[in-house]
């Protein structure tokens, strides 16, 4: 009689694809959303960076990044599901550039973090510990790399992004807040989620 082996920790489930398809939805949904234009860069305010947190949180490194992967392949695929409606090879080229890579990165720092201050379960400290995980992303990835995408396409340097960068942090800030909330209560109703 041969024995049964466990399933890992990163055994594939059918419903994971249901999980990357919606959460790829959702960012593309709130990328879609009515924008606030910003400065002279080109890169308006708009809700991406809360989908792209709450895909880490709710999802974990890998499917996150896959939900995020798909996002991009879509959009780079030709389908307008990037900010303001844009799509194609062309966005690459442009000054939202680097939140997009930043997006995939930081969704896999987050999801991955999220996952070490979750892995012995959910307590009222949790939502402190995930905030502060969300800021030190943002500060650490989100930030440079975008800054970085920007400066590369506009001609412009480093210093005189980052401090236009600047007018995104408190929005940045308040999302971060919502997606922490949300996540919270998420954990709390699908606890399973958590062990995915």
């Amino acid at each position: 009689m041969t024995a049964v082996a466990a399933p890992s920790a990163r055994t594939f489930h059918a419903s994971d694809l249901a999980y990357v398809a919606v959460f790829a939805a959702l960012i593309a949904a709130m990328s879609l959303m009515p924008a606030i234009p910003v400065g002279g860069f080109g890169v308006p305010i708009t809700l991406q960076t809360l989908a792209i947190s709450l895909t880490a949180l709710c999802l974990g490194p890998w499917l996150g990044a896959a939900a995020v992967g798909l996002y991009l392949l879509v959009g780079t695929a030709g389908l307008p599901v990037f900010a303001g409606g844009k799509a194609g090879l062309g966005v690459w080229a442009g000054p939202t550039a680097g939140y997009l890579v930043a997006f995939l990165v930081s969704v896999v720092v987050v999801g991955y973090a999220a996952r070490l201050v979750t892995r012995r379960g959910v307590t009222r400290l949790t939502p402190v510990w995930l905030f502060l995980v969300l800021v030190a992303s943002r500060v650490l990835v989100t930030y440079p790399l975008g800054t970085l995408g920007i400066a590369r396409a506009t001609g412009s340097t480093f210093g005189e992004v980052w401090l236009a960068d600047l007018t995104y942090w408190p929005g940045d800030v308040l999302k971060s807040i919502v997606a922490v909330l949300v996540a919270y209560a998420v954990y709390k109703a699908f606890p399973r989620l958590l062990r995915r």
